[in-house]
């Protein structure tokens, strides 16, 4: 639409640069603007009613809870089913000709072959299922880690049998595969070293005790929804904990190899001071040496097989194991609870950027929607937390997803929750049959299979990438690396996460600002230190701000505007020249949030500038953010006129301005032109504004020659 602009607070302006010099105020030009729409504030009378503006954020208590009312209204009694036990929905819609093969390969693949390695040996993974004699691995692999969370290896077992059932029936991803993993079992180790000895039975209860607090810290998260937590965890800290942990675990089993005792502990320096001192005890044959070159699997079956025939007495053995399934027993030792609650949020975070990452990564693969993997995230969590819930009553220690077991899984072809039923299956055969066959396996071939699993997770590539890319993130990386090593893990994942938020909190009180200029030939307006062809106006500056306006970041904002005001900036100047600034634009699209502090600082703001005769124009804030300023009453402080839909409005208005206040606009001289041209010149103006406004651009170069100082719409041509 088509008006004359002139409002009340841009008179007083005008009637003040134009007193002293006693000099007429020219007509205002007619020009095309957008009228913004202003909230009704009329109607409310409590902070809950906003009349029809329902989309304020200080709706949304009543409107989450309408909204939650009409999605429990909807619900039938098969969705109420399919919420608390998701393994209903594809138990419902299963297709047995058609996914029962694929599952039951997949299942009979992870359960006998499962070799952790990283992601990028999925095809290697998938190959391997196939060779004969290794089908004992995936056992293998469990009492590996219940190895070094220095448990004894059937708990490890008893850790990869009840909770793969469990999650079938209450997870929801279809290719998630759960049991013992190298990291959780590194964490349970490092803490319950401190408190018992691990030969004790105080510390195998611990161990059971902690399976159950993580399950229910992992139940109440994923009720509440409360896995957002885990965002402010960056990937850098991910990338420097499990590159140290891996370390960790790799020197830890170095004791199996060596053939003397080395100190348990989560940090470096006392590992390799162990290994040192007790490098003249160590018993040794020369003929054996080749089992510890041996890759993992040879090693356990031409190691146990060596032991059988041999009995060597050089060489540690798993020993007896005992036969049959766990039975049910209810977790002891509750005394403790206090000193584990730090490890058990620990474990529970480890679970959440494990097992939730790989279901994100897995769901998007499938080529789910957004709305379908949040629905199973969640379902994810909670389907943990009573997994890890009842495999405490049946003897398991803390367990959750596995990166390479899960991508096995996928390769392999699992439709449903079958595949991982199947899984469970195989562990049951193996308690109930199979136990008699591993008392003589080597130690050390359990401690090959543990460093073979985690030297994968040695990420250098990653430090090489962040270097490349960030060197802040790089240095998150190596501090985090660094204090994992020398310090433990905990303070390591402590530190990493503080720095992390460090910058967090850093990049939110510091947040970006750009002063914009109109790019040529167009009426967009970008930040003109990334586009230098960007020009700006005289007498306007014009600041967006990227970020949120809060109380944490709204004195630095201040400080930036002022700096704005002082110090101009070096871009391309068009326009009348006046000597200072006498409007400022800000660009409010970017802003989704301001508070109360950000509120009573504009208010000053405006004040501020009021004494300087400067006036505030504000372009594109979103609903939320006019409404909250409305209610402040900073809407009718400012005034409504000065309240914009486009940036390139609120610069036609301040422009016609400006172009009064310009020692032209009053210079005798300047009226010496003959009223043809005068016409002449506002008609090439007007007729390059309809252009403008209609998406041509393409103007005549002779209208932008005559006078470059009232040029507050046209281009200039280069």
């Amino acid at each position: 639409m088509e008006i004359t602009y002139a409002s009340p607070s841009a008179s007083d302006l005008l009637r003040s640069s134009t007193a002293a010099s006693g000099s007429t105020m020219p007509t205002p030009r007619t020009i095309k603007i957008i009228p913004l729409q202003h909230p009704d504030t009329s109607s409310y009378s409590s902070p809950g009613g906003f009349g029809n503006y329902s989309s304020s954020s200080s709706l949304w208590p009543n409107s989450w809870i309408s909204r939650f009312r009409g999605k429990i209204r909807r619900m039938t009694f098969i969705d109420w089913i399919e919420m608390f036990l998701p393994c209903c929905r594809w138990i419902r819609t299963y297709r047995w000709r058609e996914y029962f093969q694929v599952d039951l390969m997949a299942g009979t693949t992870v359960g006998i072959m499962l070799v952790p390695q990283c992601q990028k040996h999925w095809i290697l993974n998938a190959w391997l299922w196939q060779v004969p004699g290794i089908e004992w691995i995936s056992i293998f692999v469990a009492m590996s880690y219940a190895k070094l969370a220095g448990l004894e290896p059937i708990y490890g077992l008893y850790s990869g049998f009840v909770p793969i059932f469990i999650y079938a029936i209450f997870g929801s991803s279809r290719q998630l595969a759960i049991g013992p993993v190298a990291l959780v079992s590194l964490l349970v180790s490092n803490v319950l070293s401190g408190i018992a000895e691990s030969s004790d039975a105080l510390y195998t209860e611990l161990a059971i005790l902690l399976a159950l607090m993580v399950g229910i810290l992992e139940c109440i998260m994923g009720l509440l929804r409360l896995g957002w937590l885990i965002r402010f965890i960056s990937h850098s800290v991910i990338s420097g904990f499990t590159t140290a942990s891996a370390v960790v675990i790799a020197l830890s089993q170095a004791k199996y190899f060596l053939g003397y005792d080395i100190d348990r502990s989560s940090e470096i320096v006392p590992i390799i001071k162990s290994i040192i001192a007790g490098s003249d005890e160590g018993k040794s044959r020369k003929h054996l040496r080749f089992l510890r070159a041996m890759g993992p699997l040879t090693a356990v079956v031409l190691g146990t097989t060596f032991v059988k025939i041999n009995h060597p007495s050089s060489i540690t053995l798993v020993g007896d194991i005992p036969q049959g399934l766990p039975s049910f027993s209810i977790p002891k030792s509750f005394q403790y609870a206090k000193s584990l609650i730090s490890t058990a949020v620990l474990i529970t975070g480890v679970a959440i950027l494990e097992s939730v990452g790989i279901a994100k990564a897995l769901a998007a693969k499938m080529g789910m929607s957004w709305i379908q993997i949040k629905r199973c995230t969640l379902h994810k969590l909670f389907g943990l937390g009573v997994a890890n819930i009842f495999g405490s009553f049946f003897s398991a220690y803390p367990t959750t997803g596995s990166f390479s077991r899960s991508a096995v899984s996928h390769e392999s072809g699992a439709k449903t929750g079958l595949s991982g039923i199947i899984t469970g299956t195989i562990m049951c055969c193996a308690l109930l049959f199979l136990t008699p066959l591993f008392e003589y396996i080597p130690q050390c071939a359990l401690a090959a299979i543990v460093i073979s699993a985690v030297i994968t997770l040695v990420d250098y590539e990653e430090a090489i990438f962040l270097w490349r890319v960030d060197k802040k993130d790089f240095f998150l990386w190596t501090i985090t690396t660094t204090t994992t090593l020398f310090l433990g893990i905990e303070i390591g994942v402590l530190v990493g996460v503080g720095v992390s938020l460090a910058f967090v909190i850093h990049e939110s009180a510091n947040p970006h600002i750009a002063v914009l200029g109109r790019l040529p030939g167009t009426t967009v307006y970008r930040n003109i230190q990334q586009y230098p062809e960007a020009y700006t106006y005289n007498g306007i500056v014009i600041v967006r701000i990227d970020a949120p306006i809060y109380f944490a970041n709204i004195s630095y904002i201040k400080d930036r505007l002022r700096e704005y005001e002082v110090v101009g900036d070096k871009s391309t100047k068009r326009g009348p020249e006046v000597e200072r600034i006498y409007f400022v634009i800000l660009e409010l699209a970017p802003v989704t949030y301001i508070d109360a502090s950000a509120v009573q600082a504009l208010k000053d703001l405006h004040q501020e500038y009021k004494s300087r005769d400067i006036q505030i124009a504000i372009s594109n804030p979103n609903q939320e953010v006019l409404l909250t300023l409305s209610k402040a009453g900073v809407v009718e402080m400012i005034g409504k006129e000065w309240y914009f839909v486009r940036v390139h409005d609120a610069v036609q208005v301040c422009l016609q301005h400006v172009q009064t206040m310009s020692p032209k606009a009053s210079d005798p001289s300047h009226e010496k032109s003959s009223f043809f041209q005068r016409i002449m010149k506002q008609r090439r103006e007007d007729l390059s504004v309809s252009e403008l406004e209609s998406g041509n651009s393409q103007m005549r170069s002779d209208s932008t020659q005559d006078d470059p100082q009232l040029e507050p719409l046209l281009s200039r041509r280069s």
